[in-house]
């Protein structure tokens, strides 16, 4: 008798495998399920859910048919013309709408970035009578949403307007202002418990080098907390993009509205809706932000948590 033929074979198909290598398998894969198993479904189901409703959209987006009923069958039409429709119709200036809204949200970003850094910093690194009670006032303050400011608003508005025409109603700075004075607080605080994170060391080394606190603000501090920034900067523009409350009262010229309030006349008509063309200008407003969420992920996560301990 050969070797062959004495060897038994196992795992063939002949032969199937025994009843201790199947509970083996078993048993790792049960392991493997409640160690990390579990998460992958959960991944799943939440990629499955958060990306229907955008694949919904560009898919409505695509479909002639001008209503949300035509869109039921995913990309059962594919056509453009709702992306030229846009740029076509000269009482709903979709082009300004965009120019615009990247300029208010690119200049509040900015603005908001330096007013709440240097604000964090004198909170971080000065003590002076009220520092506690301002920090306290920032946070408070942020508990009372700003849907209770809009008649205030108005009216502040409509009051500056009389004498200030270029900060008053029907103005983009005026609605830049209005941005930048409440975006002071949660952004304040966040900011501070950054800060706190770098070490003060580093101030009395620069002090002994004859260096003054504004330039040890913005040739050292702003290098070292590069990553809360760009989180403020991100969070602002992609709020102010978004805001459709505070901006459809302030800004009435169609020329000078945003995109959140604009995209509203293509669907707030009763004879006149074209969920379709409003799709698409959705679509392509949420190309930019999200570019921008892309380009400044890797700061994204050192900068929301950093400053949550110091």
């Amino acid at each position: 008798m050969t070797t062959a033929e004495t060897l038994p074979v196992t795992g063939t198909a002949a032969t199937p495998p025994s009843p201790t290598v199947a509970h083996e398998t078993r048993r790792r894969f049960g392991r493997w399920f409640r160690e990390t198993g579990w998460r992958h479904l959960v991944g799943i189901a939440m990629l499955v859910f958060s990306a229907f409703p955008l694949v919904y959209v560009l898919s409505a987006s695509l479909n002639p048919g001008g209503t949300l009923l035509t869109a039921n069958s995913l990309f059962a039409t594919v056509d453009i013309g709702s992306y030229i429709a846009l740029f076509q119709d000269p009482l709903r200036p979709y082009g300004n709408w965009f120019v615009n809204s990247v300029f208010i949200g690119l200049t509040t970003s900015f603005f908001t970035v330096v007013l709440c850094a240097l604000a964090a910093y004198a909170f971080s690194r000065m003590r002076f009578t009220g520092r506690r009670f301002g920090l306290l006032t920032l946070l408070l303050v942020q508990m009372f949403p700003q849907l209770l400011a809009v008649v205030a608003i108005f009216l502040l508005m409509s009051a500056i307007g009389d004498i200030f025409p270029a900060l008053g109603l029907n103005s983009q700075i005026g609605l830049i202002m209005v941005y930048l004075g409440g975006a002071l607080g949660v952004n304040t605080f966040l900011m501070y418990g950054f800060f706190n994170t770098v070490p003060a060391s580093i101030d009395e080394a620069a002090k002994i080098d004859g260096a003054g606190h504004a330039r040890i603000f913005f040739t050292i501090i702003l290098r070292l907390v590069a990553p809360v920034l760009a989180v403020i900067g991100l969070l602002s523009f992609i709020g102010t993009m978004n805001d459709f409350l505070i901006a459809s009262v302030v800004l009435v010229d169609p020329d000078k509205q945003t995109l959140a309030v604009g995209l509203y006349q293509f669907v707030s008509q009763e004879t006149a809706r074209n969920w379709s063309v409003f799709a698409a200008g959705a679509v392509l407003a949420a190309i930019l932000p999200m570019a921008l969420f892309l380009g400044l992920q890797r700061f994204i996560v050192g900068g929301l948590t950093a400053g949550s301990v110091k």
